[in-house]
């Protein structure tokens, strides 16, 4: 087998994952839940019923006009809750609804089930590298932009033109 080509890890990344959802996605697709509706969900779950319409969009980098229809089809399937915020009344905070346990545990059951499908043919050792390496990725390129950092800065306006 000839040696990966270093410039594809980027569209091997997004292949990967673009692929991964899309077949999760199919398995999800006949409890009536699209892509975004499942990964809203998901990220609800995980938020603790404490996010903010504007948290949810930021975690699923999405902007906020396709997080407001999301969040509007969950609200008329029955699975969420819009409530004002103790804080602040122009906020909204999103609650999940009871009945969305069962359902959250069928996306979960779901996801386990194709993970271990898609990882089971590959070695633990390869697996904690993996994993290793694709955190050290991810923890570089969430650094914020900062003019210092690694000899970049950003360019003028002037410097633009």
């Amino acid at each position: 087998m000839p040696p990966p080509n270093i410039n594809e890890l980027g569209l091997t990344l997004f292949g990967t994952a673009r692929a991964w959802r899309t077949k999760l996605d199919q398995r999800l697709r006949p409890l009536g839940l699209s892509q975004g509706k499942w990964r809203t969900l998901i990220h609800l779950s995980q938020g603790g019923n404490k996010l903010t319409q504007k948290e949810i969009g930021d975690r699923m980098g999405v902007e906020g006009a396709t997080v407001a229809g999301l969040l509007n089809r969950l609200q008329n399937d029955g699975w969420i809750e819009r409530r004002s915020s103790a804080d602040d009344r122009r906020c909204k905070i999103i609650h999940l609804q009871r009945r969305s346990k069962t359902v959250l545990d069928k996306i979960f059951n779901t996801a386990h089930q194709l993970r271990h499908e898609l990882i089971e043919d590959i070695p633990q050792d390869d697996l904690e590298t993996c994993m290793r390496v694709l955190a050290q990725i991810r923890k570089k390129a969430e650094l914020p932009v900062d003019g210092a950092q690694n000899g970049h800065r950003e360019l003028t306006r002037k410097e633009k033109r």
